[in-house]
């Protein structure tokens, strides 16, 4: 894919597009684009136009205005669907076919597929080949829902909530599998509720409220618009005594530490020592994703 002033290039748009379902406006005059070899975030309330972003991205909805463009062209194309694979929440599976079974046929839909070895691998299902899909529990489901979204060779993968109701172990290892992919060259468009899988994985994410972009950036850039700081310390100081200090939003006791969030860190800081000569174990860290997005979303709500 060519380079343009040495940024990745887009291969994926939706360009001031607007989408209406009778009187309700889904997205309203949206910008978007995917950039070759990245993985984009896509955060937002529920409502927010999420999914209707990505459904026009993929064919599945058909902008009211404004243009969707997918390698180029049209994203309804044959040849276009033919490199994405996509992951959606709520694909249903069953029957008694045998896992290897179903995998083969989904493969036998793309001109070069992945080896089915590969597939079940890389979607962690080594040794399941010949389990029934009923026989399958709701995470190796899971799974298997990955493997037919990787299983044509995909360029483009879109992952809609891909780690849903998985163990805090089984999730990391799908966010292994996914930066595997990304090494390999894909780009994936990923839509997740759980802000610390954004956080660990997204090269960039786009957050989306009430049908338009609100932010953009990587997530240090998207913390770093909200101005809370946090101050973790071990202090002879009560939560009452600090939370009448000016700047100081909230005071959340933790183990013997406090954490404290707050505006303006130094003059706190300050303040703190001045009270208190002994205190130790002195943290300070910029705000989390869950708070910028929480700012972000509260902030355009009207």
């Amino acid at each position: 894919m060519p380079q343009h002033n040495g940024s990745p290039a887009s291969i994926a748009a939706l360009m001031e597009v607007g989408k209406r379902y009778g009187k309700l406006t889904a997205v309203d005059k949206l910008s978007l684009d995917v950039r070759q070899g990245e993985i984009l975030a896509l955060l937002g309330p529920n409502g927010a136009g999420k999914t209707t972003s990505v459904n026009l991205l993929l064919g599945l909805a058909q902008p009211t205005t404004g243009k969707v463009e997918l390698f180029g062209h049209s994203p309804r194309e044959v040849a276009v669907r033919r490199r994405i694979g996509v992951m959606l929440q709520n694909a249903q599976l069953g029957g008694h076919a045998r896992l290897h079974e179903v995998v083969g046929l989904y493969s036998g839909y793309y001109p070069n597929p992945l080896p089915p070895a590969e597939v079940l691998r890389t979607a962690g299902l080594e040794g399941l080949e010949n389990r029934p899909v009923v026989k399958l529990s709701g995470g190796q489901k899971q799974r298997l829902m990955f493997a037919l979204a990787i299983c044509g060779n995909p360029e483009l993968l879109f992952l809609d909530e891909p780690t849903v109701g998985l163990d805090v172990e089984s999730r990391r290892g799908f966010w292994a599998s996914i930066r595997r992919l990304r090494e390999q060259g894909r780009t994936i468009v990923l839509t997740t509720h759980y802000l610390e899988e954004a956080d660990a994985l997204a090269d960039r994410i786009v957050v989306i409220n009430r049908g338009h972009i609100v932010a953009t950036g990587t997530s240090a850039e998207i913390k770093s618009s909200v101005a809370q700081r946090h101050i973790r310390c071990v202090t002879r100081l009560n939560a009452a005594q600090i939370q009448v200090l000016p700047g100081v939003t909230s005071v959340i006791p933790d183990g013997e530490r406090l954490d404290i969030i707050v505006a303006q860190p130094e003059s706190l800081l300050r303040e703190l020592l001045s009270l208190d000569h002994t205190l130790h174990d002195l943290e300070v860290s910029g705000a989390k994703l869950e708070e910028a997005f929480l700012a972000l979303t509260d902030k355009h709500v009207e």
